[in-house]
């Protein structure tokens, strides 16, 4: 298993990673994580490239893991 990044490594990322380095990160596994994508309850925002590809926000990962966003669902994001 990689290394869990630090968050100044994360901050230093490309604007979108793939789910398997996000995962990383967070701590999860890669299949996890897509579980949570699949379900709409991903701890991070995602864009769907196609039909089949799905990467992750780096900025968004930045803040889940600096504490400043809190998790909602898709759904309840957005309504709020």
């Amino acid at each position: 298993m990689t290394a869990q990044p630090t968050l100044a490594e994360v901050r230093a990322w490309p604007a979108t990673i793939p789910v398997a380095k996000a995962a990383t990160a967070l701590g999860c596994s890669r299949a996890q994580l897509y579980r949570l994508i699949r379900a709409g309850v991903s701890p991070v925002r995602t864009l769907s490239l196609g039909q089949e590809r799905v990467v992750v926000i780096t900025a968004s990962l930045v803040r889940v893991l600096s504490g400043e966003e809190e998790f909602l669902p898709d759904d309840e994001r957005l309504s709020a």
